[in-house]
């Protein structure tokens, strides 16, 4: 569908004109104050531009949260994670750390992410910002916008609502991480925190474990109650719903998505050989294991640069605790077989170790997905194709 802003405008001013009584006398003048905003004023106006441009007239695909909705799964958010990963690990991205405006009236914070895939050619940019107190005034705490653009052209090729791209990537960096870290025979998950990011969470690691039981902690027994029910519809196992944050932690992958900025679990409740994924800590000051627990622990973090500067690891560094030449590894260094995983034999990480996965959240893991939706929508005919040049 192609509908351009100025198409919008002509035909809402057409209404008022015709249909209003005030405009009665001068309608005449209106309509000719219309032309440049009509189809017909459009050519005349564009003609110049359009032999500059080799006669195409450039456009961009707006999509909508329904329109990304409908066309991204979490396999495809994991396939194109993965991808996005080994490209880090090849060195083949250009990934400037998150640039963070921050608020105070409420607490909040607008970040802007931008990346650039070398090895798909593929380029982009998020805006996203993080407000907790959103779901008190019916808004979700996290939205974000991504825009695609040509690496050929620079040109802005598709612009769509990222909320739920984030969460679904959010989540499906959360699985590709787990494969690689948590012990195969897994089948006990445990969820600290029981918002939209949990969910994701969960529907990641069920495409990739066989589980069994999820004990699901938040300080609202409601919403653990909520969350368990709402997991239903596409996990099929036994749940236990607690307000401890100490009882989720009995068991092998543990998930963490709270926006805490002092820890909510403690070394001596996590067993040997768990893995753990630290989702909520993406600014500086955010912390939800303790300090003693990442330092004694395997930290595999998505990105260096920006996990030490906004990661779970940044608390621990300030405080003396983690040095950053203690950090074993980038996800995307494992990956690529740089360093071994949990299965990576004599040399790997021992099966009794307490592994972390540092999880930021990168651009490119939003370009890499973003572009899987684009690419559908585009072989679907689905979206708006607003004029840009």
């Amino acid at each position: 569908m192609y509908l351009s802003v100025d198409c919008i405008v002509f035909k809402v001013f057409c209404l008022l004109i015709f249909k209003m009584p005030i405009f009665a006398g001068h309608r005449t003048k209106c309509i000719w104050f219309l032309i440049p905003f009509s189809s017909f004023g459009q050519s005349l106006f564009l003609l110049d531009s359009r032999k500059r441009l080799k006669g195409v007239l450039m456009d961009v695909l707006w999509l909508t949260e329904e329109d990304v909705s409908a066309h991204l799964t979490m396999d495809d958010a994991i396939s194109a994670v993965e991808k996005a990963f080994l490209d880090h690990g090849r060195g083949q991205t250009q990934m400037p750390p998150k640039s963070y405006l921050y608020f105070s009236k409420p607490e909040g914070d607008l970040r802007t992410m931008p990346a650039f895939l070398e090895g798909q050619d593929l380029a982009g940019v998020k805006i996203v910002n993080v407000h907790p107190k959103n779901p008190e005034i019916g808004l979700p705490t996290v939205m974000a916008l991504l825009v695609l653009n040509s690496p050929k052209t620079g040109a802005p090729i598709a612009v769509m609502g990222a909320t739920f791209l984030t969460s679904m990537r959010t989540g499906a960096a959360g699985a590709v991480a787990a494969r690689y870290l948590a012990r195969p025979e897994s089948k006990v998950v445990g969820l600290v925190g029981a918002g939209v990011q949990a969910r994701t969470q969960l529907l990641g690691l069920s495409r990739i474990f066989e589980i069994e039981r999820v004990i699901v902690a938040d300080r609202s027994i409601e919403s653990a109650k909520a969350f368990a029910e709402y997991a239903k519809t596409f996990l099929d196992c036994e749940y236990q719903t607690t307000a401890g944050a100490k009882d989720a932690c009995d068991c092998d992958i543990l998930v963490t998505t709270t926006p805490a900025r002092a820890p909510v679990v403690v070394k001596e409740w996590v067993k040997p050989g768990t893995h753990i994924n630290a989702i909520g800590a993406d600014a500086k000051g955010k912390q939800e294991l303790e300090s003693a627990l990442t330092g004694s622990a395997v930290v595999v973090v998505d990105d260096m640069a920006q996990a030490v500067h906004s990661g779970e690891v940044n608390v621990p560094i300030s405080q003396g605790v983690l040095r950053p030449e203690e950090i074993y590894a980038q996800i995307g260094e494992i990956l690529v077989g740089k360093k071994p995983g949990r299965t990576g034999g004599a040399n790997g990480i021992g099966g009794e170790e307490v592994t972390i996965f540092d999880s930021t959240g990168l651009g490119i893991q939003d370009v890499a997905t973003g572009t899987v939706v684009y690419r559908r929508a585009m072989d679907a005919g689905k979206g708006i194709h607003l004029g840009f040049l």
